[in-house]
């Protein structure tokens, strides 16, 4: 009788330690990520009879999040000039007050829907006021505006978006609940269960963006643990920024799925631990032609000029949150010095070591925040870089964004 009730003593304690362990490991993930997720899928594919399901994403008033609703389409678009425009509650995401809260949601692009599946479809959308003006958070009006301007010098461009992955806590995911994981080095490029934290996660957002017809080059592990990139483009003028805005929603939906969190900010935990980035590489048909080097090494010396602006640009708060990213450590520049070299990634613009020896290729402008707006800041990179001081100056009088710089 002693040792029977000795054996379910510690049985309960077993159980009780199990559940307590499993209530921890449980808290960091959304109560909707535990939902029947089979039973779902049932209903997800019975037929639509012909009918489509169009989802509009859009950019709200914070100028990072994004939102998305859905409607349905007598048959499936063909092209984005197929969908019409709709309307949303602006007082509601920040964007308008109550008495002229009418906003328009206006398709510019649309991608294939990796959730609903064929035949249905995303939409990225501008966003307009109640009369037709662009949005405040709308930096894509003025940018693409930019672009056409230069588009004869062919500007290229490709994105390195750096996330971090949190529990619903806010808790970095996978790390202990109390203390630190060990010491960065393992896990840039890591592979193993110790080095590499919800790869499941980035793996099935590959797959979603390749699957829209997002132009996602690559992803890899990042120097801090639970810390990702993502790579999109080469991509020419606007259609990179288009490109980068949905694959950012993309990624927060397969987050939602899972049950965690994707976080752009640009430092998530102090102390010695990487921040996170969105480095930018440009190139124009000149510094991709024999001797574009020198063209290169010019558009350097613009950059120089400009450095201000462009930190300015660098993150949704005027460089900001930049600030605690862009100390000169962890792979950084010092925010208010410019400088550039071959090969540096202490540098403001790096210049590739393979460009170096090519004479021709790309530049990487290392300074814009994971949460950057890639609207403003490919714009400013064109507008400095392309644009003659005559042309920047009609420009930014016809399109009165100054506020960019």
């Amino acid at each position: 009788f002693t040792y029977g009730r000795c054996f379910l003593c510690v049985v309960g304690h077993i159980k009780a330690a199990f559940s307590a362990a499993m209530s921890t490991s449980m808290s960091s993930t959304s109560a909707s990520s535990q939902l029947n997720k089979t039973l779902c899928a049932h209903y997800l594919s019975l037929p639509q009879g012909g009918l489509c399901q169009v989802t509009y994403v859009w950019i709200d008033g914070s100028g990072e999040g994004l939102r998305s609703k859905t409607r349905t389409m007598e048959s499936e678009p063909c092209d984005v000039e197929d969908v019409p425009e709709w309307i949303f509650d602006g007082s509601s995401t920040s964007q308008a007050e109550s008495t002229k809260s009418d906003m328009l949601l206006v398709p510019v692009r649309m991608f294939r829907d990796p959730f609903a599946l064929d035949p249905n479809k995303l939409v990225l959308c501008e966003v307009l006021k109640y009369d037709r003006e662009p949005a405040d958070t709308n930096l894509r009006h003025a940018c693409n505006k930019i672009m056409e301007k230069v588009k004869d010098f062919h500007p290229w461009f490709g994105m390195e978006q750096e996330y971090t992955l949190l529990g619903v806590d806010g808790h970095p995911y996978a790390w202990p609940t109390k203390g630190y994981p060990k010491p960065q080095g393992p896990y840039y490029c890591g592979v193993g269960a110790d080095r590499a934290f919800g790869r499941d996660i980035v793996d099935c957002h590959y797959k979603a963006c390749l699957y829209a017809g997002i132009k996602i080059s690559g992803s890899n592990a990042e120097v801090m643990p639970s810390q990702w990139e993502f790579q999109v483009g080469p991509c020419e003028g606007i259609e990179i920024a288009d490109h980068l805005w949905m694959a950012r929603f993309l990624l927060h939906r397969v987050c939602e799925d899972f049950g965690v969190i994707a976080t752009l900010d640009p430092k998530p935990m102090v102390g010695n631990w990487n921040g996170a980035g969105c480095h930018t590489n440009f190139s124009t048909e000149t510094t991709r032609a024999e001797g574009g080097l020198e063209h290169i090494e010019t558009a350097i010396e613009k950059l120089r000029l400009h450095h201000a602006e462009h930190i300015g640009v660098s993150d949704p708060h005027g460089g900001q949150d930049n600030q605690r990213r862009l100390t000169g450590f962890h792979e950084t520049s010092k925010i208010h010095e410019f400088s550039a070299g071959v090969a540096n990634r202490t540098a403001s613009i790096r210049i590739p070591l393979q460009v170096d020896l090519d004479k021709r290729g790309y530049l990487e402008d290392r300074r814009p925040a994971a949460n950057c707006d890639p609207y403003a800041v490919t714009a400013a990179i064109a507008r400095t870089c392309l644009l003659v001081e005559e042309e920047e100056a009609d420009i930014l009088t016809d399109l009165e964004i100054n506020e960019l710089e």
